[in-house]
């Protein structure tokens, strides 16, 4: 009905669809998502003649040339030295520290360390890999069944592309021309929320299976156990602070306070003894595979994105869809439909460069405002990472652990409900992600 009224308004032919079906069988086939975009928007160009094939090559560039994307390399390797360092253990003993007096301590200090770490490096499948490796073991001795705890580090590490700094949303402000130091103030309290949420969920399946005990400690024993945790790995949280004090502050942009992290961290890594320079041809190598996946498909997308605008197809979508049902609150359940089923089966970079561009306009349409717009589109995609059959968190867990991919995915059902929710809440209560902004992007 919906691609029936869209036909109509825009007249798309097969040089819409074709292109569309060949992108949907590459991706079906395994084919690196960058080469499937490129495919398809070089046969979208040549079957449609609307522009010259040249576009391709000049787009390639032009798409990638931002200096906004140099933060991406330098959050990832960031996250990178933060794990060889050994600076990432100094997480999980203060975030142990902090919950051990309660019930469920270690399930929530795994949870905490995850946003720990999404703090610096942006990504999720680092945090679920660097998370995973220190805790799940941890988690199952404490008596956490092995797919569960899965499940709790690949919820977790969700927040790696929902609390600022992030990857994500560096790259959907230079699609949507936003700035990422806003999109960052914005993200803070809906990535808080889905930590919080992550946090409440857990306490509440250990409640009722009783998966950890603990709780039996005094305040003072809390208070000097916190105390020497924090007296043996403060240095820890320069990195962090670093970022969030130079980004918020303004005094570095998203890109300057990733360089300042990478020298701070290779800094302390050399002072501590735990980083040589027999260890940066592999953190160069692995942050570079990294992003050598993230950069093509942005390149690739820039081509394609200008093909379905000559189009009319974002325009064509919002007409269509609004002739549907003009009431705001559905077309916003819609938005949030299409974000989490892109996520289930397509990885963030491809969804934002793909689908910011045709439901932004939707978006203005209804009056949302831009920036709660991108925070909910982000939030729905993370919804993604523990669903399947993507599910990157997932495979990334599963992958450290050998547990099977679906009883993982039966233990996140908790987790991607109480994130839904986040998302609604997100998406009809504007203040949550507009609060901390200046009056003007309200």
């Amino acid at each position: 009905m919906l691609w029936q009224t869209m036909n109509q308004t825009v007249e798309l032919g097969w040089d819409f669809y074709l292109p569309v079906i060949i992108f949907v069988g590459l991706i079906a086939l395994a084919v690196p998502v960058w080469a499937a975009i490129g495919t398809a928007a070089i046969a979208m160009l040549v079957m449609s003649g609307d522009l010259p094939l040249s576009l391709v090559g000049e787009k390639l560039f032009t798409g990638i040339d931002a200096f906004a994307l140099t933060a991406v390399p330098l959050f990832i390797l960031t996250g990178d030295v933060l794990v060889r360092t050994g600076l990432s253990r100094k997480f999980l003993d203060v975030a142990e520290a902090l919950t051990c007096f309660a019930k469920g301590g270690f399930g929530s200090a795994t949870v905490l360390v995850c946003g720990m770490f999404a703090a610096i490096s942006g990504s999720d499948a680092a945090g679920a890999a660097a998370v995973g490796r220190m805790t799940i073991a941890r988690l199952v001795e404490s008596g956490y069944p092995r797919p569960y705890a899965c499940a709790l580090v690949a919820a977790g590490a969700c927040t790696g592309i929902l609390i600022p700094p992030s990857i994500a949303y560096i790259i959907i402000g230079l699609v949507l021309g936003i700035s990422a130091s806003t999109l960052f103030l914005a993200a803070l309290i809906p990535g808080l929320a889905i930590l919080v949420s992550i946090l409440i969920t857990n306490l509440i399946m250990n409640r009722i299976y009783a998966y950890e005990g603990g709780g039996n400690m005094s305040m003072g024993e809390w208070a000097g156990n916190l105390g020497r945790s924090l007296k043996s790995g403060w240095y820890a949280f320069i990195v962090p602070g670093i970022i969030f004090y130079g980004i918020f502050s303004g005094r570095l942009t998203p890109t300057e306070a990733g360089a300042t992290a990478v020298v701070v961290t290779i800094i302390m890594g050399f002072i501590l003894r735990t980083l040589t320079l027999a260890d940066f041809p592999a953190m160069l190598v692995s942050s570079a595979k990294v992003n050598g996946v993230i950069l093509p498909i942005i390149a690739f997308s820039a081509p394609l994105a200008e093909a379905l605008a000559i189009m009319g197809v974002p325009q064509g979508f919002v007409t269509s869809v609004t002739g549907l049902t003009n009431e705001p609150w559905l077309l916003i359940l819609l938005m949030i439909g299409i974000l989490i089923a892109a996520g289930c089966v397509m990885e963030t970079t491809p969804n934002i460069v793909i689908l910011a561009p045709i439901l932004k306009p939707l978006a203005d349409n209804i009056g949302m405002n831009e920036i709660q717009f991108c925070i909910m589109m982000i939030t729905a995609l993370g919804v993604g990472f523990i669903t399947p059959p993507l599910g990157l968190n997932l495979f990334v867990v599963s992958g450290i652990t050998g547990e099977s991919i679906l009883k993982i995915a039966a233990r996140a059902v908790p987790f991607v409900l109480c994130m839904f929710v986040v998302v609604l809440l997100i998406a009809y209560v504007p203040a949550i992600s507009t609060t901390l902004l200046p009056d003007i992007y309200k």
